[in-house]
């Protein structure tokens, strides 16, 4: 049973700084997943911000280049989010995801992302 859970969303005031985590169970740890950072605001498509492949090779910021930083913590089976100099837009719901296994990271689209967490919200202002 996979289980991906945010945490560490809340009020920032923009240029001020959040960190989100996501304790990930339940994935194999003989195969390759790729994880993501999703976000989504009202009215907007869901789009992606990050993404991290299993030995960290691949990482990619899709949004926010400059700004936003993702990290794993194997040992402790955490992804992270760093996000610095918030600003308004920065403004929704995040969410961590794990593509199927063997999905290739560098090429996958969000159909591949088929494990996700219930999602954390962030509001700047």
């Amino acid at each position: 049973h996979v289980q991906l859970v945010e945490s560490g969303g809340g009020s920032a005031q923009a240029g001020g700084s959040l960190k989100l985590s996501c304790a990930i169970s339940g994935l194999s740890a003989t195969s390759k997943y790729c994880m993501a950072w999703f976000r989504q605001s009202p009215g907007k498509e869901r789009e992606r911000v990050a993404i991290i492949s299993t030995d960290g090779s691949i990482r990619d910021i899709d949004v926010a280049q400059g700004r936003f930083t993702t990290s794993k913590d194997d040992a402790n089976n955490t992804l992270y989010l760093q996000m610095n100099s918030l600003e308004p837009e920065d403004t929704a719901m995040y969410y961590c995801a794990a593509a199927r296994p063997g999905a290739y990271c560098d090429i996958s689209r969000e159909s591949d992302f088929v494990y996700w967490g219930q999602g954390t919200q962030v509001t700047v202002s």
